[in-house]
């Protein structure tokens, strides 16, 4: 009996040791970083129609390029890590950058440094840290991509990743979105992202008319993306659609677009460039006469427009 109340005893202590422990470890901090590592450019050969979305000389560029690093970063977002990119100079360069957070487009996507990596070189080489969050659900990573819900705090949590860069001016930041991540750089300036200025390049603007305009290919997505979308179709389409609230963006934006845009049509920034101007607001336009979605073989000037309307 003895031998049992002391063992008894024993593990009373040893939970109650356990749980202090628990309660002494400090919690989790949002936006902090928690693992960081460089990226591993694949061979241009080793890749799948790559020139889809760059082409071989950009890319031998960038990957030569010895005076910056690609790093793929983890930050804590509530209870889950977050992948990102880091596009830093290598050589401290003495005083802190300004900082573009670059928004990808796309749903869940896999490993797309390589992919990203010749605009951020560009966005480097005018002065320029970029951090890309990857959003939660991609690349490996836990949690479900909402394209526009609950993954947005993964975008709002981006001021306090550049807090942990040492080369980042956390006080001069801009918003540089693409295609959906352009919609969630609208969504993030609304709920008050502290960025200087944004740049966006087909972006949707307005949810609901882009899906009923298409409803063969963008309905069935729409359901895989947003389950409840049938039931919640308002709901779902006034969050994502900037176009119901132009008066929320308090600062200046550049929207550029392909004029032969097949999946946004041009028709969603102008329409969201007039509202802006009926509300007061600060917008400039810029469209790609036969362009794509992407700009594609329009990179480098569609880059420096960016870093032109930033710099003003």
């Amino acid at each position: 009996m003895l031998s049992r109340s002391l063992a008894r005893g024993s593990l009373t202590t040893l939970t109650l040791a356990l749980l202090l422990l628990v309660a002494a470890a400090p919690p989790h901090k949002d936006g902090a970083i928690e693992s960081r590592r460089p990226y591993t450019f694949p061979p241009w050969d080793s890749l799948k129609r790559a020139d889809r979305f760059v082409d071989r000389d950009d890319y031998e560029r960038t990957i030569g390029d010895q005076r910056f690093r690609l790093e793929r970063v983890e930050y804590r977002s509530g209870p889950r890590a977050v992948p990102a990119y880091l596009y830093t100079p290598v050589t401290p360069p003495g005083r802190r950058l300004p900082c573009i957070v670059y928004v990808r487009g796309s749903w869940v996507v896999g490993d797309i440094g390589w992919q990203l990596a010749p605009t951020f070189h560009r966005l480097a080489q005018a002065g320029f840290v970029v951090v890309a969050p990857l959003l939660r659900g991609s690349d490996g990573s836990e949690g479900r991509d909402e394209m526009g819900g609950a993954d947005l705090d993964d975008l709002m949590l981006a001021p306090r990743l550049t807090a942990g860069i040492a080369s980042a001016d956390t006080s001069r930041l801009y918003l540089y979105g693409e295609s959906r991540g352009g919609m969630m750089v609208f969504q993030a300036l609304r709920d008050g992202f502290p960025a200087r200025a944004a740049a966006t390049f087909g972006a949707f603007t307005d949810l609901d008319s882009m899906i009923s305009a298409d409803t063969t290919h963008l309905e069935p997505m729409a359901r895989q993306i947003w389950p409840d979308w049938p039931s919640q179709r308002n709901a779902i389409a006034e969050r994502r659609s900037v176009l119901r609230w132009p008066s929320r963006l308090k600062v200046p934006v550049l929207l550029m677009h392909g004029e032969a845009d097949p999946q946004v049509k041009p028709g969603q920034s102008r329409a969201l460039a007039k509202a802006i101007r009926a509300s007061g607001g600060r917008v400039d336009t810029l469209f790609f006469p036969g362009a794509n979605h992407t700009l594609r073989g329009h990179e480098t000037v569609r880059d420096s427009a960016a870093i032109s309307w930033f710099r003003r």
